[in-house]
């Protein structure tokens, strides 16, 4: 089993790493009293709000792509070099965000067409009244 760092708990506290890495982490922390200790005290840092940049860096997942080019990586369109970091960050690092993200972007891409125009239906249809409210009427 590989050493649990600092860094690893950070990333397993903030859910981002993989099922295998995060079982092992929770394994070595019923094990050891001083990673518990050390668990505890990086929870402790975390609500004193580290500014550090790789708490900065973690937290705003500042590597991360948006939805937009997360789509358009779905569709192939982007040029090479991004095309390459995507697959890397989706299938190499496993981001837990992005890979959640493309998933969904992937389940729309299967819906159905009838079941895609009923979904625009209702939404038009829950928003219908707030964009018609805001309207000048007294004219």
């Amino acid at each position: 089993m590989s050493e649990i760092t600092r860094e690893k708990l950070h990333a397993y506290l903030d859910d981002a790493l993989g099922d295998s890495e995060a079982a092992q982490v929770e394994q070595a922390l019923r094990q050891s009293e001083p990673l518990r200790r050390l668990l505890q005290q990086t929870m402790q840092e975390r609500d004193r709000g580290d500014h550090s940049l790789g708490a900065i860096w973690r937290r705003d997942r500042l590597t991360c792509p948006t939805r937009e080019q997360l789509g358009n990586y779905l569709l192939q369109v982007l040029e090479d070099v991004e095309q390459d970091y995507l697959q890397f960050h989706l299938e190499v690092v496993e981001c837990p965000y992005c890979v959640a993200n493309l998933a969904d972007l992937q389940a729309a891409q299967q819906e159905p067409a009838p079941q895609a125009r009923e979904r625009r239906r209702r939404i038009f249809q829950t928003s219908a009244g707030y964009l018609s409210g805001g309207r000048d009427t007294a004219k």
